[in-house]
């Protein structure tokens, strides 16, 4: 076995995070966010600010957890885990502004709610495919609190698989471990 074969085989496959469903539907929460907050917010609330870093920190640590999981899966599975609780607080800010704005919260049985949570199923679904919901700051708020529940429900599943492979591969520290006794064993 080479050096490079041990190198490849020490690092876990790290790094997809544009391909998961989950940091696409995080993105479309943070751009919703920022476009919502620009329209419906004062610039001079401090609530602006706290919906717009609890978008980023969803969208963003979903991405730094798939980077830093070539090296720690502990730390993967904590960023994803950040995402999710950032969400939750942004989902928080939503309902209160609809209910502080005596405007509706949507149930799941709303037909509005049912035809927003079904765009997740067009192939081409991209932030125009949500456009003729931001026409008002109800109709805004709630098609983004369901992208907020598709989003935390991706997250869920992604943290409840990253911790069945942890516990079925362990961790950096225990390949490091593995390799370092092959390397010896090989060596003598």
């Amino acid at each position: 076995m080479t050096n490079k074969t041990n190198q490849e085989n020490l690092f876990f496959t790290h790094g997809g995070y544009r391909n998961l469903e989950s940091f696409k539907s995080a993105t479309l929460v943070y751009d919703f966010t920022i476009e919502f907050c620009q329209k419906y917010i004062s610039w001079k609330s401090r609530t602006k600010d706290q919906m717009e870093q609890a978008a980023r920190s969803g969208r963003q640590n979903i991405a730094e957890g798939s980077k830093a999981s070539g090296t720690s899966k502990k730390t993967e599975i904590k960023l994803t885990n950040v995402a999710r609780a950032s969400l939750e607080e942004l989902l928080l800010d939503y309902e209160d502004f609809l209910r502080q704005n005596k405007l509706e919260l949507w149930t799941k049985e709303n037909p509005k709610a049912k035809m927003v949570r079904n765009l997740v199923y067009d192939k081409n679904r991209s932030n125009l495919s949500y456009e003729t919901y931001l026409e008002n700051s109800e109709s805004a708020a709630n098609m983004i609190i369901c992208l907020i529940h598709q989003t935390n429900y991706l997250l869920d599943k992604q943290l409840q698989k990253l911790s069945n492979e942890f516990m079925k591969q362990g961790g950096f520290t225990e390949r490091l471990y593995q390799q370092r006794n092959k390397f010896r064993g090989n060596s003598f």
